[in-house]
Order: C-alpha cells, then sequence, then structure tokens
C-alpha cells in the first residue's frame, strides 16, 4: 500500500527555513532545472523572494554537469557561463573549465545555497559538484547552505563497496557506496565530518520523508534532474545499467529509454534475454527488444539486445543485476565484447569500468562488489 505521507521541502517556505546568520547576506546559489518546490516552482522565485523583502542579495548563480537549465546530453559535455536574462547575475559552469567555484566566482558571495536533485547513486556527479563546493567555501570561509531532498530511490537499502583510494575521480571523490542510501543533506553532513570539519554547513531538513518511502508516496512530482534520467524508473535501474558506460554496449543513451535498454548490433536479443532470465535475479525480468539510438554508442543502427523491467523494487538489486549482464556479455560474445577505453569524467588513464567500480578491472568479477 502506498503511504499517505506527504514530504514538506524546505524550499517549499524558504523564507521561514532561511538561517537567521545568513539574512542580508550576498547570496550565490547552485541550481538546476530540477531545483523546484513540491508545488513545482523554482527554487530560483524563491530566492527571488527572499531577496524582494530584503533578506538576501541574490548576486551569483551556478550549475553543475548538464547545465543550469539542464539541456547538455552527454558525459564530458562541457558548458560556458552566461548571464541571466532577465536578473542580470552571472551564471557560472561548474562543469567546464571549473568543476570547482573559483575565487574569482565567489568574488560577491557571502553564503553560497545549494539545492540539487541527487538519484541516490554515486556516479551521479551533483553530489561530487556539492562536495566541491563545500571544498571552496571551507578555503574561502564562507558558510554552504544545502537543501535537502529525498534520497529517489531509498534509504533502506546499500549497494556495492565503496572505491579504492588509487580510484577515486569525478564520479567519486570521496569513498561511499555505489547505492549509498543517503539524500544529498545527509551526504553533506557526511562529507563534512569526514573531509571539511571546519566547515560551515546548514542543512536545511525537509520533513515526512522516511527512508523506506517510495518516491511516489513523497507527493512530489518528478522533475527530470538531467537529460538521460527523464523517469524514476530511470532512477532505479541507474545504479547497476550506469556501469554498460564502462563498455562498447549501448546504454540505451539516444532512446527514449536510456539505462532501461541495452544492446549492441552484435548481440542477439531473444537468447540473451532468455539466458538472463534463467539466472532468476530477484524483483526483475529481462525482454528483448531492438532499438536505435540517436545519438552516442551505435547512433544509427540498429542494437539488439534487453530491456530491464523490474518487477519488485524491493527486492530489485540494481548493481548485482548490472554485473551479472556483465558477465554473461563476456561469457557470450568475448570476440565483440570490450572495455570502453579513456578519457571518462575527467579520468585519462585509468579504464572508465574501474572508476565506476573503483577497484582494478581484475578483480571486478573475482570479489564481491
Amino acid at each position: 500500500m502506498v503511504s499517505k505521507l506527504q514530504v514538506q521541502l524546505p524550499v517549499d517556505d524558504l523564507e521561514q527555513c532561511w538561517p537567521e546568520a545568513c539574512c542580508g547576506k550576498r547570496v550565490g546559489a547552485v541550481l538546476h532545472a530540477a531545483s523546484t518546490t513540491t508545488d513545482l516552482r523554482s527554487t530560483l522565485s524563491q530566492l527571488e523572494r527572499l531577496s524582494d523583502l530584503g533578506l538576501v542579495s541574490l548576486t551569483t548563480l551556478f550549475g553543475p554537469q548538464h547545465g543550469f537549465a539542464t539541456t547538455t546530453q552527454d558525459n564530458m559535455i562541457e558548458w560556458e557561463g552566461y548571464r541571466h536574462p532577465r536578473l542580470g547575475v552571472p551564471i557560472h559552469s561548474l562543469y567546464g573549465e571549473h568543476r570547482e567555484p573559483t575565487l574569482e566566482m565567489l568574488a560577491e558571495v557571502d553564503v553560497l545555497f545549494l539545492d540539487l536533485m541527487d538519484v541516490g547513486a554515486r556516479y551521479y556527479t551533483f553530489i561530487w559538484t556539492m562536495f566541491l563546493c563545500m571544498k571552496a567555501c571551507r578555503e574561502k570561509g564562507i558558510p554552504l547552505v544545502v537543501a535537502d531532498r529525498p534520497n529517489p530511490i531509498g534509504g533502506a537499502l546499500i549497494e556495492g563497496r565503496p572505491q579504492e583510494p588509487d580510484f577515486l575521480s569525478f564520479v567519486g571523490l570521496h569513498p561511499i557506496p555505489i547505492r549509498h542510501g543517503r539524500t544529498i543533506g545527509e551526504l553533506a553532513d557526511q562529507f563534512r565530518a569526514e573531509c571539511f570539519p571546519d566547515l560551515e554547513l546548514t542543512v536545511l531538513p525537509m520533513s515526512g520523508w522516511e527512508r523506506s518511502m517510495d518516491y511516489e508516496a513523497t507527493g512530489i512530482p518528478w522533475v527530470s534532474p538531467s537529460p538521460n534520467m527523464p523517469t524514476l524508473e530511470t532512477a532505479r535501474v541507474y545504479p547497476g545499467m550506469c556501469l554498460l558506460e564502462g563498455t562498447n554496449v549501448s546504454e540505451g543513451r539516444g532512446t527514449t529509454r536510456p539505462f532501461e535498454y541495452f544492446g549492441a548490433p552484435w548481440i542477439e536479443g531473444e537468447e540473451f534475454a532468455g539466458e538472463l532470465n534463467a539466472v532468476g535475479l530477484p524483483g526483475v525480468v529481462f525482454r528483448d527488444i531492438s532499438f536505435e539510438p540517436g545519438f552516442q554508442k551505435f547512433a544509427g543502427q540498429v542494437c539488439h539486445g534487453c530491456q530491464v523491467h523490474v518487477t519488485d523494487r524491493n527486492e530489485f538489486r540494481p548493481v548485482a543485476t548490472a554485473l551479472q549482464i556483465l558477465a554473461k556479455l563476456r561469457e557470450r560474445y568475448p570476440s565483440e565484447f570490450a572495455w570502453k577505453k579513456p578519457p571518462y569524467e575527467y579520468e585519462y588513464d585509468k579504464l572508465p569500468i574501474e572508476i565506476l567500480c573503483g577497484r582494478p578491472e581484475s578483480r571486478i568479477f573475482s570479489e564481491t562488489l
């Protein structure tokens, strides 16, 4: 039965929860298209209201990977900053020449505010943008205010071991599990405790969220936080299926079902779906499909493979499922299957699959991930 609990976000009534110590300050804000209230007002409009009331002066905006307006499609597609067309304030890119706010970017900022939608997986880079903002705020001696949000795939389950020290990257700057089970506010508290103990951090709490809640029960509409995260179903498979980014198999980018589809021209979809279903992985069924990506791997070519259908979200284990898919692909197609070569998310030496898994490729299948 779906819970009737409704979650209230701090950005729903920012005027009431804005820290008193941050009143009258010049504020910079890290936002994207999914920075919205539960009734779909933009967080930017909430900050504008604070400014109109004289509580803050909004001076600077920042955007993470995929852009302030969430328009850039792919990994390592950088974007340049510009001025907000209506407000006239600068919008700085944190996914371009710089991924960490510079002292120049923070010159007119007394308090940095961050409201980003995470999807509960280590590889999703918004939490690492937050990590680098924490680092910059500590170095400049300015407070950071983080608006908490639900983990859309829940907080009750954790999967995938933290990375080893030599395998940290922009898809994991600090060791945490792949499916980390934290909210973005909880991660901010963890990063402060473990990395930035002298940072002045305030996490604005939400109310009504429980770790076991399905996102549908929160009452918060789904707003795509990146172009290839169109639905909640995408987010549920992403902690595992993102591993296919480290291979020469399409993870469904360029289709209407990224990360739910996977395939290649050389896969025999019906046979492969049958092999995967015979394993009996919990909470999932594989259906053979064909698709033609509009961009990225095999753009314009017909691929054959499977769609991942989650039948029981409580039993489904996305990381274990994806590792089984990878193992079967290597076994079934030894001549065609290959690991993707660098670069990947600003790592130019190690294999993409190694920084995604956080350990050497030689041990990915020989030990429990």
